[in-house]
């Protein structure tokens, strides 16, 4: 099952897709939003990337449409392998699908007792099994406290080291349970969730992989193209807005030899939010931010 896709029309829209144009969706996963992109597209081309096999069985049975099964870090190259720079939009959900996170086996999710693994891609080495049974107390502190903004995270850390001399963990919830020790009271839930995002993003690297995405729109995007990223966190968002605002992710506007602004895209206006209909049905779009701007 795989999520009710978050804000279609206000993406669309942001987009502005017309018919005949190019655009990318870098975030295939269901195929909600490619498939209100098509709607829009007449005769036109979408380039959907998706580094996660199970989404291949999503793709619809259309000619305007090439599926890329990779990471979206590799998007000049797979559009220049199939002549299609310069693009009019790209639209980036950055989100987590319910597929992954209800499928137990991908161990992703803190409701659900899987395997420590949280692989989007799934040929890769890299798994959260790895990284808490391997990582040194240091890293491990540092990725809970840069990734998942843990308060206590040389403690953590070194409990989840402490924890592993007797028995390797495993799964989910083996390390539930150690981590529930420090878990403030009334907020479990979310304490839990902001170490699994953590792990989530450094099994992925999600926020290396954004920035090279990001930085590559400006090359592969026309003048007057939009850029539409749907984000979840605090983390991405703030590289977005920085990126959108500035054209770098210091979010310091720099200036060429004359003084004026060094900045590829404009934004259109303020973050918008899911609606409160919308929160009706898909509960789990509540942090979601999205952004447009437009390529100058």
């Amino acid at each position: 099952m795989y999520h009710n896709p978050v804000m279609v029309k206000e993406a669309v829209e942001g987009l502005s897709v017309f018919s005949g144009g190019k655009y990318v969706d870098a975030t295939f996963g269901g195929g909600g939003h490619a498939r209100a992109i098509l709607e829009c597209l007449g005769d036109g081309l979408l380039v959907a990337f998706d580094q996660d096999d199970d989404a291949k069985k999503n793709v619809p049975d259309d000619e305007r449409i090439i599926f890329v099964n990779h990471n979206f870090r590799y998007l000049k190259n797979f559009l220049r392998l199939n002549q299609c720079i310069p693009i009019d939009g790209l639209l980036a959900d950055l989100g987590v699908s319910s597929h992954q996170l209800d499928e137990a086996e991908r161990g992703f999710s803190t409701r659900h007792a899987g395997p420590l693994d949280m692989r989007m891609n799934k040929e890769s080495k890299l798994t959260a099994r790895g990284i808490v049974n391997e990582y040194d107390a240091d890293r491990l502190a540092d990725i809970l406290y840069l990734y998942g903004e843990i308060k206590q995270s040389r403690k953590i850390a070194a409990s989840l080291v402490d924890e592993r001399k007797t028995k390797a963990l495993n799964t989910t919830d083996e390390l539930g349970r150690v981590l529930l020790r420090w878990a403030p009271r009334g907020k479990e839930n979310k304490f839990l969730a902001q170490v699994f995002q953590a792990l989530r993003i450094e099994v992925n690297g999600e926020l290396d992989a954004l920035k090279e995405l990001l930085t590559q729109c400006t090359e592969v995007i026309k003048t007057g193209g939009r850029l539409v990223v749907i984000s979840y966190h605090s983390l991405e968002d703030r590289l977005v807005k920085h990126f959108m605002k500035t054209g770098n992710f210091t979010g310091k506007l720099e200036q060429d030899f004359f003084g004026n602004p060094i900045a590829p895209f404009k934004m259109t206006g303020k973050p918008i939010q899911v609606s409160d209909k919308e929160l009706e049905i898909n509960p789990r779009a509540r942090s979601a931010r999205l952004r447009i701007a437009e390529k100058i």
